[in-house]
Formats: structure tokens, C-alpha cells, sequence
């Protein structure tokens, strides 16, 4: 049986770890890696989960493969643990996807960034509407990619179904008016991981998405509990520990111009790094580089020192 919405906002209120999909040489999903890495993650204290994500390729699976994915989560997990999916695409895709969710027990709906060309904020709203219509478990809308205005993010607070918003926009200054515009129900998130963590949490937010912490849970866990305790200083030391690796996630690669390229293989290797499992990509995205590679690798050795100093 699902979560609740009152379940699912408790556990936004912590480190949401990001599944991502383990694929073989031929870029077929390895479900059986995919459960040994929940259930790792788990055991290691990690009890939120987004299933078929950005970082889980989202847009490179098919429907069938998305559902799959998201019921091998759910799969692995206890029940008490907190599966969100990731849902887009047109409206009727989106409520169809939402449907198959729901059969299969997905706790809650993460509404991807919409990919549409052109929006208009009264638009996506409305969308939100017909889709927590289609459903009885909340939604959490991912707002990342475009420029809404203050009065939007209060408005988005207000519609009947939605628990939760991740908030991926490198403005804490406009969070902080969001939250403050929006109703006190909501679950604010910083879906940019642990480098925004201390700014998006002064601002209102009260959980955040996993960067390095996909594969070195422990670090997100004690960063979460520093915020929560309102120690800065060391809220500060832990998020410093993670900035090496995630700064290089935001690089473009070799023969690309286009930021962000690697974020996806550079995580995978870091799972790999870890004891975990990775895989390659499909494109659009490329592997690593032999030198990427060789930088990952000495990132990782450079945050496992680190992590080993900060966290008995």
C-alpha cells in the first residue's frame, strides 16, 4: 500500500537519493543492480527514493521501461520507505504513465520540468490540476528550467494535490519569496543537491536532493542532520566535502560545448567507486572520457579522505 501524503511530506522532509539505472554494454536496464543499490542505499539510511528521474535518464527510457524501473523500486523497498516517480510529456501521456504508477504502488508523482517549448504559467498550472485529478497520491512538481514568477510558485503551492515542490533554480533569493508567497502545507526541496543546501535551507527548504550522496549516503545524512540542528558551521564543512565532485558533474566533457554533460556518468562512476553499480548511458549522453575517468577517480579518493576527517 502507497504512503500517505502526510507519509510523503515527512520523508521529503530528509535526503531524497536519486536511482539511477544501471545498463549493460548494450544499454539494456540491469533491474537486479538497480535493486542492489536501493537496498544498499537503504540500509544505509537513505528512505527517499525518485525513481525514473533526471539522473535515472528519464527521457532516454521508454513508458514500458519507466514503469519497470519504477517497479523495481518499489519492489526492493520496505513499504515505510518513500518511491517517487517521475512523470511528463503531454497530458494524456503524463495521466496514462500516473496510472500504471499508481497500479504498481508508486508513493507520489514527481512531475518532471516541463520540456514543452513554449509555456505560460496559467497553462502549467492548469496541467497540474488534470494531473492530481488522475490520482489519489500528491504530486511534487520539479520547477527547473524555466524563469516563473513569484506569484506562480505561491500559486503552485495552492493546488489540491501537490505535497511538495523541488526547486531547482539557482536563485535562493526568489525561494525564499516562493515560500513565503505559497501556503505553509507544502514541502519546499533543493533539487540542487548539497552545494545549495545551506542557502535553499535558510530560505525555507527542508530537504534536498542527493548529489554526492547517491553514492556516499552518509555525508547527505549528516548534512541533513546538521541543517535540521541549525549547526552552520558544520553544515558548511560537509557541504564544502561535496563541492570537488559536484563541481566537476557540471563540467562539459571532451568535444562539447554543452554544460552538465557528464553530471549523469560522472554519478555513475561514483557508484561504481563506491561498490556500487553505475553502468554506461544512452545517448544523447556519452560516457566519461579516459581522462574523466582518471579526474573522477581522484575526486572520489579526495571526498573518501575527506568524509573519513568529517564523519566518525
Amino acid at each position: 500500500m502507497a504512503l500517505s501524503a502526510d507519509q510523503v511530506q515527512e520523508h521529503l522532509r530528509g535526503v531524497a537519493a536519486g536511482l539511477l539505472t544501471p545498463l549493460d554494454d548494450d544499454r539494456e536496464i540491469e533491474h537486479e543492480k538497480l535493486r542492489e543499490n536501493a537496498t544498499l542505499l537503504h540500509e544505509a539510511g537513505i528512505e527517499t527514493f525518485l525513481a525514473t528521474a533526471n539522473i535515472s535518464e528519464y527521457h532516454s527510457l521508454t513508458r514500458r521501461e519507466r514503469v519497470a524501473v519504477a517497479e523495481t523500486a518499489v519492489e526492493a523497498l520496505p513499504a515505510d520507505a518513500c518511491v517517487l516517480a517521475g512523470v511528463g510529456g503531454s497530458t494524456v501521456d503524463a495521466t496514462e504513465l500516473i496510472r500504471e504508477y499508481d497500479r504498481i504502488g508508486v508513493d507520489a508523482m514527481m512531475i518532471m520540468p516541463p520540456d514543452h517549448t513554449y509555456l505560460h504559467e496559467e497553462g502549467l498550472l492548469e496541467y497540474y490540476r488534470t494531473l492530481a485529478a488522475s490520482t489519489d497520491q500528491p504530486l511534487v512538481p520539479y520547477v527547473r528550467g524555466f524563469d516563473p514568477s513569484v506569484e506562480y510558485l505561491g500559486e503552485l503551492t495552492r493546488v489540491d494535490g501537490v505535497a511538495g515542490i523541488k526547486y531547482a533554480l539557482p536563485d535562493p533569493v526568489k525561494l525564499g519569496a516562493g515560500v513565503a508567497a505559497g501556503d505553509d502545507d507544502v514541502v519546499w526541496v533543493d533539487g540542487l543537491a548539497e552545494p545549495f543546501s545551506v542557502a535553499f535551507w535558510a530560505e525555507g527548504a527542508e530537504g534536498f536532493s542527493a548529489g554526492v550522496s547517491n553514492f556516499r549516503p552518509e555525508v547527505g545524512l549528516e548534512l541533513f542532520d546538521a541543517l535540521e540542528n541549525g549547526d552552520w558551521k558544520r553544515a558548511r564543512e560537509l557541504r564544502n566535502v561535496c563541492l570537488p565532485y559536484q563541481n566537476f558533474r557540471d563540467e562539459r566533457g571532451e568535444n562539447n560545448e554543452i554544460p552538465g554533460a557528464i553530471s549523469i556518468p560522472a554519478v555513475k562512476k561514483g557508484l561504481e567507486l563506491a561498490g556500487l553499480h553505475g553502468g554506461t548511458v544512452r545517448e544523447p549522453i556519452r560516457p566519461l572520457s579516459e581522462a574523466d575517468e582518471r579526474r573522477a577517480e581522484e575526486l572520489y579518493s579526495e571526498l573518501d579522505d575527506n568524509i573519513d576527517r568529517l564523519i566518525e
